[in-house]
């Protein structure tokens, strides 16, 4: 199966190069995706450009009603773009589903958007003047997403921007572009107007550079990798472009003396093992007291001997394969860097590439104790089903060492103080706190995003994601019948 781009309605020609899409569990070639050019991408933004006139005069309840079609559609194809998305990224069946069904939950909050949409009215200081506020719309948006998450984020960022007024074009990774695919298939057969969703398949330095290069591309909303997501930034910024960027996370989990560790573990090994630790809000630290340490350890040992491994096809899997040899490669390096900082490898650390992992990119949950907290293993973010196990003496240090990272994205305390659960809630340095679960589980509803290296303080989920896509513009309508100047005709 080749792939071909999806502009103003049309699936486009053969490109001139490709590149294979492999299934990570197996191996499998599931298809060949196209790497375009900065010409494909100058055709979208011109289709988007000349849609978005149109389509920003479209009440926002009636493009609304588009979302509750795509949303209706994605629910009864829920299955088969599960099994797509286990195919291409490798996450267990169960994940998949769980993964569509945030799309549909993005497409129905966000048709509720397009009748509220919300601005302002405030009182003038003038007599006979009139003041509100109003969302518009930006006009053409760039969005880039990765490979871990490729329908939720994709949804996350699409959505808003269509009840918002604005037309887009979707860059989706090359590992995953097939979800691109079933979405380009919905949005047309949902009857959305030809140039609103535009589909570019192909590299980030060349098609996502061409992106937020144009002059016509007024936004950009990127999720992917820190380093990258600087270097989006100062190229967009050079553009004067509104550049949303969410971006990596070193999540800690906090364990007090008082927790309930069996509900913990549960809480660690979900958060650090789901989708093979390839999520931005991956546990990959767990910050215990000195108190339940040794219980806590022996606990999570015990348990990760039943995280079954495989195809994430078979229900009975726990843990998928990671995306790539180049994903294995990292996290082996890690396994080295743990040893030689003086950490205790307890548990996996081993790449699986006999029996039925041959043809497959397999890592086994790992769990690293005695971890410095300023350590690489403790500081860096890895991507993979590693954890590092940390020891500390009180609530005061547990929240300075889950703040010591150069991220902000998550984390999460186990305790049934309420007073200590008050104060970790406000002094933990992260964009989403839990208590007494694990480090992921956002709910579209509320703001998605982080602190220091993980974002540049714009959101994706709930209405704070319309901030990305949307201009505040004030109006002022004064039925006086002769000038009045704010600040000056006031007495």
């Amino acid at each position: 199966m080749k792939l071909t781009n999806y502009i103003d309605g049309v699936w486009q020609g053969e490109a001139a190069r490709y590149t294979a899409v492999l299934n990570p569990a197996n191996g499998e070639e599931l298809a060949q995706v196209p790497l375009s050019t900065e010409e494909e991408v100058g055709q979208a933004v011109v289709a988007a450009k000349k849609a978005q006139k149109k389509w920003a005069l479209v009440p926002a309840p009636k493009r609304a009603d588009y979302l509750y079609e795509i949303g209706r559609m994605m629910k009864d194809k829920k299955e088969h773009l599960a099994r797509v998305l286990t195919k291409e990224m490798g996450k267990v069946i169960e994940e998949a589903r769980g993964e569509v069904q945030e799309g549909i939950d993005m497409a129905f909050y966000m048709a509720g958007e397009g009748r509220r949409l919300f601005g302002e009215t405030v009182p003038s200081e003038l007599q006979d003047k009139f003041a509100m506020s109003v969302r518009a719309p930006i006009g053409v948006v760039g969005l880039i997403t990765p490979w871990n998450f490729p329908i939720a984020i994709a949804t996350w960022k699409s959505f808003p921007a269509i009840v918002a007024g604005n037309t887009f074009i979707w860059k989706p990774a090359t590992e995953t572009p097939l979800m691109a695919y079933e979405m380009a298939l919905i949005f047309e057969e949902a009857g959305l107007p030809h140039g609103v969703a535009n589909i570019v398949f192909g590299s980030g330095s060349d098609v996502g550079t061409a992106l937020i290069e144009h002059p016509d591309v007024r936004v950009i909303s990127f999720t992917g990798s820190t380093e990258t997501g600087r270097h989006v930034a100062e190229l967009g910024g050079r553009h004067l472009k509104k550049v949303s960027l969410e971006m990596g996370g070193k999540n800690a989990v906090i364990v007090l003396e008082d927790a309930d560790i069996e509900l913990a573990v549960e809480g660690i090994l979900w958060s650090a093992f789901g989708t093979a630790g390839q999520r931005c809000t991956a546990c990959s630290r767990v910050i215990v007291h000195q108190d339940v340490k040794e219980e806590l350890q022996k606990r999570l040992i015990e348990s990760m001997k039943d995280l079954t491994m495989g195809d994430g096809l078979d229900e009975t899997v726990k843990v998928g394969p990671v995306i790539n040899e180049k994903a294995l490669e990292k996290i082996q390096s890690y396994i080295k860097i743990g040893k030689e900082e003086g950490a205790n490898l307890v548990a996996g650390g081993n790449v699986l590439n006999e029996g039925k992992f041959a043809s497959g990119q397999y890592f086994e949950p790992t769990l690293f104790v005695d971890v410095a907290w300023d350590s690489r293993l403790a500081q860096e973010e890895i991507f993979g089903p590693v954890v590092s196990l940390i020891t500390i003496s009180s609530l005061d240090e547990a929240i300075e060492v889950n703040n010591s990272v150069a991220y902000g994205l998550s984390s999460s305390i186990f305790s049934q103080d309420v007073n200590k659960v008050f104060r970790a809630q406000r002094d933990l340095d992260t964009g989403i706190v839990y208590i007494n679960a694990g480090t992921t589980g956002a709910e579209i509803h509320l703001p998605f995003g982080g602190t220091k290296g993980t974002g540049n303080g714009h959101r994706d989920s709930g209405v704070a994601a319309l901030d990305v896509f949307t201009e505040w513009k004030s109006i002022y309508i004064d039925y006086s019948g002769k000038l009045q100047r704010a600040q000056i005709d006031t007495e």
